[in-house]
């Protein structure tokens, strides 16, 4: 689960490469529990870009909106099994929902088909 202030790799290539979380947009938070809003598999999130690389359309400072693609944090199917990666990861979307990036690196998770992402799974390498 990511949550603000995460730092999180960026695995597309519209050039920033890592972002940090300043508002999730959706996601929830447990009843009794913490009161930040957590974020999962395909949920969307507000970043600021933290490094990127130099000559590209983003920079340093920007503020983008960004789909979760990978958590950390292991996530729960229906059929009960989890599924969890090394590192948490985000692609950058536009204000249409279309990922800035032409390529998505490394693999992504199953859930996005379901949230309606169906761009981003047909970018990614691999969908676990």
């Amino acid at each position: 689960m990511l949550q603000s202030e995460s730092r999180c790799d960026v695995a597309d290539n519209s050039g920033a490469r890592v972002a940090m979380i300043i508002r999730v947009l959706g996601g929830s938070t447990a009843r009794g529990k913490a009161t930040r809003k957590q974020a999962g598999v395909g949920d969307k999130v507000v970043c600021t870009v933290k490094k990127a690389l130099p000559g590209s359309d983003i920079k340093s400072g920007d503020i983008v909106r960004a789909v979760v693609v990978r958590t950390a944090y292991p996530t729960r199917r229906k059929d009960g099994s989890y599924v969890r990666f090394d590192k948490n990861a985000v692609v950058v979307i536009g204000a249409d929902g279309n990922p800035k990036g032409t390529r998505v690196f490394g693999a992504v998770a199953r859930e996005l088909r379901d949230q309606g992402h169906m761009k981003i799974v047909s970018l990614a390498t691999e969908v676990i």
